[in-house]
C-alpha cells in the first residue's frame, strides 16, 4: 500500500506535463470582405429619359468562386492563406457594391439588384476572372480582372463589352495587406465600371417597352 501511494505521488508532476503534449486548437480564419467602408456617394440629378438599369448576379470562374484567399507568383502555383478567407465568395461580395455605385452614378433612373422581377430596359453581366495576391515582383500586388457586358434586357443584344484588369501594390505582405490593396482595387473597378455603363447607356436608344421579368 505504501509503494502505490508513493507511486502515485511521484507520477502527479509529470500530469500537467503531459497536458501539454495535446494539440492545440487550430484558430478559425480571419474573414474579411471587399467594401471599404465608405459613405455611398451622393446621388447625382437623373438626365430626361434615363434608363432602368438590372445588376444581375456576379459570376466567377472556376478557383475564385469560393471562400478561399488566393496568392502566388509566376513559379509558384496559386495557392490560399490558412487563417485569411473572404467573409462570402468574392462574386457575392461584389454585388452590392456594384448597385451602390451605379445608383449613386445619377446615371439611370433606377438600379435593380440581383433578384428583382421588376422591368429593366438595361441588364449588366459580370463575370469574376481574377481575384488573387501576386508575389511576382518587389512588392506584392493584388490583381483583380472582371469582365462586363451591358445588354439591351428586351432583346438580349449585346450593347458593349468590356474587361478591367486592374492591379494594385500591397501595403505588406501577407493576407491584411492583400485585403487592402483588394479594396482599392475594388473602388478603382467600380468608376470604371460606371463610366463604361453610362457610355454604352447613352449611345443605345433604351426607351422601348420592355418585358417584367
Amino acid at each position: 500500500m505504501r509503494r502505490h501511494l508513493c507511486m502515485g505521488v511521484l507520477l502527479l508532476p509529470l500530469l500537467p506535463a503531459c497536458g501539454g503534449l495535446l494539440p492545440k486548437p487550430v484558430p478559425a480564419p480571419s474573414r474579411y470582405t471587399l467594401d471599404d467602408g465608405a459613405a455611398s456617394p451622393a446621388a447625382r440629378p437623373v438626365p430626361a429619359g434615363a434608363a432602368v438599369l438590372k445588376v444581375v448576379q456576379p459570376r466567377a470562374v472556376s478557383g475564385v468562386d469560393s471562400l478561399r484567399m488566393l496568392y502566388g507568383s509566376r513559379a509558384q502555383p496559386l495557392q490560399a492563406y490558412a487563417l485569411a478567407e473572404w467573409d462570402e465568395p468574392p462574386a457575392r461580395l461584389l454585388a452590392p457594391l456594384l448597385v451602390r455605385a451605379l445608383q449613386g452614378s445619377g446615371g439611370f433612373a433606377a438600379v435593380l439588384a440581383p433578384g428583382s422581377q421588376a422591368a429593366a430596359a438595361l441588364r449588366l453581366e459580370t463575370e469574376l476572372l481574377r481575384l488573387q495576391q501576386d508575389f511576382g515582383s518587389a512588392r506584392s500586388q493584388l490583381r483583380l480582372t472582371l469582365r462586363a457586358v451591358l445588354l439591351d434586357a428586351r432583346t438580349r443584344q449585346v450593347l458593349g463589352v468590356q474587361e478591367f484588369d486592374l492591379r494594385v501594390e500591397a501595403p505588406s505582405e501577407d493576407a491584411a495587406g492583400g485585403v487592402l490593396a483588394a479594396r482599392l482595387a475594388v473602388g478603382q473597378l467600380l468608376r470604371l465600371l460606371v463610366a463604361f455603363c453610362e457610355e454604352v447607356a447613352a449611345s443605345h436608344d433604351t426607351t422601348h417597352p420592355v418585358p417584367s421579368r
